[in-house]
C-alpha cells in the first residue's frame, strides 16, 4: 500500500534524514521511534505512514506483517521571494518544499 504527502513546507534534504531511519523497519517500530525523534519532519513522516498502515489494514493486510518497503522524498518545488539587498538588488530567498511517498509490504 502507498500514501502520500504531496506538499510539506520543509526543505527534502532536512526530511530525508527522518526518513532514512525508519526504511526496511516494521511499521510498529517506525511509529515508536519517530514519536521520540526531536526533529520537525518526524510527526508528519509518522502521520504518512499511519495512514498508509490503515489503507493497507481497509485493503485486508495484517497490521503486524506490514513493513515499510520504500520512502522517497522528491522535491516539490519551491517559493521564491526577493530580499532587498545592498544598492538597490534583489536577493532570493527560496522555500524548499517536499513530496513524500511511503509503499510498504507484508512480509
Amino acid at each position: 500500500m502507498r500514501a502520500e504527502l504531496t506538499s510539506y513546507n520543509q526543505s527534502p534534504r532536512k526530511v530525508r534524514l527522518v526518513t532514512d531511519l525508519v526504511k526496511g523497519k516494521k511499521v510498529s517500530e517506525a511509529l515508536a521511534i519517530l514519536s521520540f525523534l526531536p526533529k520537525r519532519a518526524s510527526q508528519p513522516i509518522s502521520k504518512l505512514i499511519a495512514s498508509a498502515a490503515a489503507n493497507a489494514v481497509n485493503k485486508g493486510e495484517n497490521l503486524e506483517t506490514l513493513r515499510i518497503k520504500n520512502i522517497t522524498v522528491d522535491s516539490a518545488g519551491m517559493l521564491v521571494r526577493l530580499m532587498p539587498r545592498a544598492m538597490g538588488r534583489g536577493a532570493p530567498i527560496r522555500r524548499r518544499k517536499s513530496s513524500v511517498v511511503v509503499t510498504l509490504e507484508t512480509k
